[in-house]
């Protein structure tokens, strides 16, 4: 049996999930890793690069494809497919170090023999060089809105506090046992992006699962984006958050401070903050206009 499954939803891009492959294939537990691939739609062209999965230097490697919905369906599905205690999500953009699967199943072994036997275990990602990193990029990283790693320094190689840890259930990077995985499904009514792993986190958070942040499991985003790109995902933020509080009161407190937003983001000059702002602002807005014009 594997030790740990790595499961990856894919759509489309089968090139770099090619190297994402490669990067676990350079696992040093390559050899007890099951690989599961999901595609979300049809993609004949991923498709191709499973006709013959011996081709791969892996113990196990599976793809799937599910009709076109969205990243939680797939992770889901995924995870019905798994055989290893422990699964590991990641995207098809992350490239992991050789040793981050390593480092993810050594956690959940030491602390298997305490108390905190169902943990998350966070593992620490920032962007591939490669990509040739712009200013958008860099105040994505820094200001938390892509990744937050800086904000949680101080909790290297330790848990986080309780009242912020869903806001670093990133589900690029990140493992769980499987029976915590099937337990706490990913929601499959949101049809847009964003916040679906903050509430998964959240639910596992008030079952009292804790998340330890191992920095140590490191990987690289290996993704591009233009100022352009980055607003138009905010404002996809914006939008299925406005939708995300219908379905779970308790992230109505997530969008209280509308107002207090809204007043600060007229004040604001054109900086990347107050861009961003506006365009998260302006997806909130949209999806609650939306709803009133059906009323």
């Amino acid at each position: 049996m594997p030790s740990l499954s790595v499961i990856i939803p894919t759509f489309r891009r089968p090139n770099i999930l090619k190297l994402c492959l490669q990067c676990l294939e350079a696992q040093t537990i390559a050899d007890e890793l099951e690989v599961i691939v999901v595609s979300d739609g049809p993609d004949p062209e991923t498709a191709v690069l499973f006709r013959n999965p011996h081709n791969y230097q892996l113990q196990a490697i599976s793809y799937f494809e599910i009709p076109k919905s969205q990243q939680g369906v797939a992770r889901n599905f995924g995870v019905k497919h798994a055989h290893a205690p422990y699964v590991l999500f990641i995207g098809d953009d992350i490239l992991l170090n050789p040793d981050a699967c390593e480092k993810h199943l050594q956690v959940h072994q030491k602390l298997s023999a305490t108390s905190y036997q169902l943990t998350i275990v966070l593992g620490f990602v920032t962007w591939d060089p490669v990509v040739e990193i712009n200013p958008v990029m860099r105040w994505l990283e820094r200001s938390g809105w892509q990744f937050g790693y800086p904000k949680i320094a101080k909790y290297a190689r330790a848990f986080l506090p309780t009242k912020i840890q869903e806001n670093f259930t990133y589900t690029s990077n990140i493992s769980v046992p499987t029976e915590v995985a099937r337990h706490f499904r990913f929601r499959e009514d949101m049809t847009l992006y964003g916040w679906e792993d903050i509430e998964w986190g959240l639910r596992m958070k008030q079952a009292d699962i804790r998340l330890f942040y191992e920095p140590d499991a490191k990987a690289l985003h290996h993704h591009y984006m233009t100022l352009e790109q980055s607003l138009a995902r905010m404002e996809t933020l914006g939008q299925s958050l406005a939708i995300l509080t219908e379905k779970v009161p308790d992230f109505r407190k997530r969008i209280s401070a509308i107002k207090r937003l809204s007043l600060r983001a007229r004040s604001l000059l054109p900086t990347m903050n107050g861009k961003h702002q506006r365009a998260f602002l302006r997806g909130i807005m949209l999806t609650l206009c939306k709803k009133i014009q059906k009323k």
